[in-house]
C-alpha cells in the first residue's frame, strides 16, 4: 500500500516555472502547501538516470532531503519513434542552458526532414519522496502528432508542435484546463491522488 502524503508543505522538486505552474494548478485542490524548489534556494541536482522514472526519483529525493519535507518530482519529455525515442530524457537539454524551446522544437522538426512517420508522446513520472528515503511513483503518457510550423503561446516546451490524438490543436492553443484533464502529467497525477492523497479524487 503506497504511503499517504498527511498535509503540510511540499517541494515541487523543479527550477521550471512552467512546470512548477501547472503541477501547482493541479495540487491546488487537495490542501498542499506548495513551495517550488527555487524558492527555497534549492540547487538543481544532476539528472544521471537513464530513464524519466530515474530522473524523477534522483530530484524529489534531492529536495526532500535538502528542505526536511516531503518532495515531488515530476520528469517528463517529447518521445518520437521516427527519432528512435529522442529527444526523451533529454528533452529539456535540447533547448540549450537558455531553455529555448524554440530552437529545440526546430531541432526537432530538422531531423523529422523528410520522415512521413510524426507520431510521438508525452511521457510523464512523478516521484513522491519523503526525507527518511521513501519513494512512490507513477507515470503516464499522451499520444499524439508532430506538427510545423508550431501553434500557441500556451503550455511550454514542446506543446506548440504536438497535437494530441483526437484533437485538431497543438497544447499551446488549448486552454489550461483542457490540457489538464487529459495530458501526460494528468495521467501521472490521476495515479498519485488516487494513490498517496486521502479523499476524493480530484487530479
Amino acid at each position: 500500500m503506497a504511503r499517504l502524503f498527511s498535509g503540510g508543505p511540499l517541494v515541487i522538486a523543479s527550477h521550471n516555472s512552467g512546470k512548477v505552474r501547472e503541477i501547482r494548478d493541479l495540487l491546488q485542490p487537495l490542501g498542499a502547501d506548495v513551495i517550488a524548489a527555487a524558492d527555497l534556494g534549492l540547487p538543481e541536482p544532476a539528472e544521471t538516470g537513464r530513464s524519466f522514472l530515474a530522473n524523477a526519483e534522483i530530484k524529489a529525493l534531492a529536495a526532500a532531503t535538502a528542505s526536511g519535507h516531503p518532495a515531488l518530482a515530476d520528469d517528463s519529455g517529447l518521445v518520437v519513434a521516427a527519432l528512435r525515442n529522442q529527444p526523451g530524457i533529454y528533452s529539456a537539454r535540447w533547448a540549450g542552458p537558455e531553455k529555448d524551446f524554440a530552437k529545440a522544437m526546430a531541432e526537432v522538426e530538422a531531423r523529422l526532414s523528410g520522415i512521413i512517420d510524426r507520431r510521438g508522446h508525452f511521457a510523464c513520472a512523478l516521484a513522491l519522496a519523503w526525507p527518511d528515503g521513501h519513494v512512490e511513483t507513477f507515470s503516464g503518457n499522451v499520444y499524439g502528432t508532430l506538427v510545423w510550423p508550431p501553434r500557441g503561446d500556451r503550455g511550454f516546451g514542446y506543446d506548440p508542435m504536438f497535437v494530441p490524438d483526437g484533437y485538431d490543436i497543438t497544447f499551446g492553443e488549448m486552454p489550461p484546463e483542457e490540457k489538464h484533464r487529459i495530458s501526460h502529467r494528468a495521467k501521472a497525477f490521476h495515479r498519485l491522488v488516487q494513490a498517496c492523497f486521502p479523499g476524493p479524487v480530484t487530479a
